[in-house]
């Protein structure tokens, strides 16, 4: 199976260093000098990875073969592909890959059915789960701890509690006017 890890970004000095936008948990396991990596597009790949470090809180990686400003360059927005066997699961108990959380019933504690899971956004405050809803509307559901209480891979689900207004428009409105009163004051 394979899993996108990265998304090269602009070239780093001179010496065909590259940034890289990290898209696994693992970047350690998959971003490591030595890995081969597949790219889409398939035509800038694949791509060795020949040494890697972090600077100013940006992974820099260098791969085999690219050694001037202008090759790191022509590798921008290609994204970075791992094989990985689809039996393996992350180190952390309540962490997930992408492939395992697709196609997910999510439901709400009760079993109420709110929909599937259609696709998972990676945004850089949180995820976000792309839910289809019976009805073929869609809705984003973040997935924090708050709001995704469970998944359970045995049963293809996710349980949710979410706040009101996020899977309906009950949202309640708390206020502190007391809108009763009648006294004109």
């Amino acid at each position: 199976m394979q899993l996108v890890v990265g998304r090269i970004g602009r070239a780093h000095g001179i010496k065909g260093e590259v940034t890289v936008e990290v898209r696994t948990d693992e970047p350690e396991l998959r971003l490591a000098p030595g890995a081969v990596l597949a790219t889409d597009p398939a035509s800038a790949g694949p791509l060795r990875i020949e040494t890697g470090r972090v600077h100013s809180g940006r992974l820099l990686l260098r791969f085999e073969g690219v050694r001037d400003r202008n090759g790191a360059e022509a590798l921008r927005n290609t994204l970075l592909i791992a094989d990985v066997d689809p039996d393996e699961l992350p180190e952390e108990p309540d962490e997930y890959y992408d492939h395992q959380l697709m196609d997910l019933d999510v439901v709400l504690a009760d079993g109420t059915e709110i929909g599937r899971i259609t696709e998972i956004s990676h945004l850089p405050s949180q995820d976000l789960f792309i839910v289809e809803r019976p009805d073929g509307s869609e809705v984003m559901i973040p997935f924090v701890e708050e709001i995704v209480t469970e998944i359970d891979l045995a049963e293809q689900k996710a349980v949710i509690d979410p706040p009101p207004g996020l899977i309906d428009d009950r949202a309640v409105i708390d206020s502190s006017r007391d809108e009763d009163s009648e006294d004109g004051a």
